[in-house]
């Protein structure tokens, strides 16, 4: 599929995109390390936290993974599933949803659009399966950037949450 973004293509993730989709975790820890940002993701390289690529492994083969790439090389990943982790202490939707468990993006390509076309792929992948509500759910701390990230992209903050000590809020866009 293309997409509004210029250069950019989304497909369908497979388990091949496992090592690609963890460089960009692993990026995305450093790079919030270096800005001081301990708390989000903690200091770990995401493959080398417990369970941390299994996790990736099961996003690729039991979700609804999606693929951004730039001349054929992977810029980003959204991963949709039918209701957030049964880990997280998140209400139920109480309708059908779809539910963004994964974003992210090579920060080697950070603020070109590419997060923002994820998301507008997940809306439309939303809608295409018959359901009108997309949550996400996201880190709240760190003067809510995050949150304001996802609101300019069409979401609304519903149900803030603590998962121990981490700050969450969850947002909701209708798409249908």
């Amino acid at each position: 599929m293309n997409d509004t973004t210029p250069g950019i293509r989304i497909r369908p993730g497979t388990p091949a995109d496992a090592p690609a989709v963890l460089d960009m975790l692993d990026a995305a820890v450093a790079w919030m390390n270096a800005r001081g940002n301990t708390e989000q993701w903690g200091t770990t390289p995401y493959s080398q936290k417990p369970g941390g690529v299994e996790r990736v492994e099961r996003y690729l083969t039991e979700n609804s993974p999606h693929i951004a790439e730039r001349d054929g090389v992977p810029v980003g990943a959204v991963v949709l599933d039918t209701g957030p982790s049964p880990r997280m202490p998140i209400p139920p939707a109480g309708e059908a949803e779809r539910y963004v468990r994964l974003l992210v993006t090579d920060r080697q390509h950070a603020g070109r659009g590419f997060g923002a076309a994820l998301l507008e792929h997940a809306a439309e992948e939303t809608r295409r399966a018959g359901v009108e509500l997309l949550r996400v759910d996201c880190w709240a701390g760190g003067g809510g950037g995050l949150v304001a990230f996802y609101a300019r992209n069409g979401f609304t903050p519903t149900e803030p949450f603590l998962s121990g000590t981490w700050p969450g809020q969850v947002l909701a866009r209708r798409v249908g």
